[in-house]
């Protein structure tokens, strides 16, 4: 009696979507197979993977359940292509579309807020102290301040860090085949991440 009370907990559990059912590969003999005398069955070799079903506990919240759905939108390369994906990503997240001259625009816009805060503003500068030291691992501060002026000038990882702060806006930065970047505002409510995808130059 125990045993089918436990069998309905489980199937409630999977409905409500408070456990899920995974099939996991398994290089190990099965434990099913009790018999001295069973064979495994001929299509599997003796060292061949077998599979089991495995019912636990779902991770992480409901929310994290929802099934989200993405599409690689193009931009224009054109050297401020960074910025260009930003300012899409962030229109997107607020519904709006954005003309090619707007989008233009507003991309070079953020590459400005940027030179405005690493460049023009000691005290500014201080707040984001961990984009300055990626950026003087590779150039003088005086270099960079002159290259950022420029329409053409190629974003990465620091503009990310002053833009992610300074928008209060999470990015997250999926490179294929390599780890996802992940860059957070200390104190962000937005409601959506900018999520960008590098696919190569």
């Amino acid at each position: 009696m125990a045993e089918k009370s436990t069998n309905e907990h489980i199937l409630e559990q999977l409905k409500h979507g408070f456990a899920h059912f995974e099939l996991v590969s398994s290089p190990l003999p099965s434990i099913s197979t009790s018999k001295p005398h069973s064979f495994p069955p001929p299509v599997f070799s003796a060292n061949s993977h077998r599979f089991f079903a495995r019912i636990g506990p779902s991770l992480g919240s409901h929310s994290m359940k929802k099934v989200e759905h993405y599409s690689v939108q193009k931009v224009t390369g054109d050297g401020r292509c960074l910025f260009r994906s930003l300012v899409k990503g962030m229109a997107f997240n607020k519904g709006i579309s954005l003309n090619p001259r707007e989008e233009r625009n507003n991309a070079d816009e953020l590459r400005m807020a940027v030179k405005e805060v690493i460049c023009d503003s000691k005290e500014e500068r201080k707040q984001y102290e961990e984009a300055v030291i990626a950026i003087t691992v590779d150039e003088s501060l005086k270099r960079y301040c002159q290259r950022v002026q420029r329409p053409d000038f190629w974003g990465g990882e620091s503009e990310l860090l002053v833009l992610s702060r300074l928008c209060n806006q999470p990015i997250i930065v999926y490179i294929p085949e390599h780890e996802v970047s992940f860059f957070f505002p200390r104190s962000c409510h937005a409601k959506y991440s900018c999520k960008l995808c590098y696919i190569g130059a």
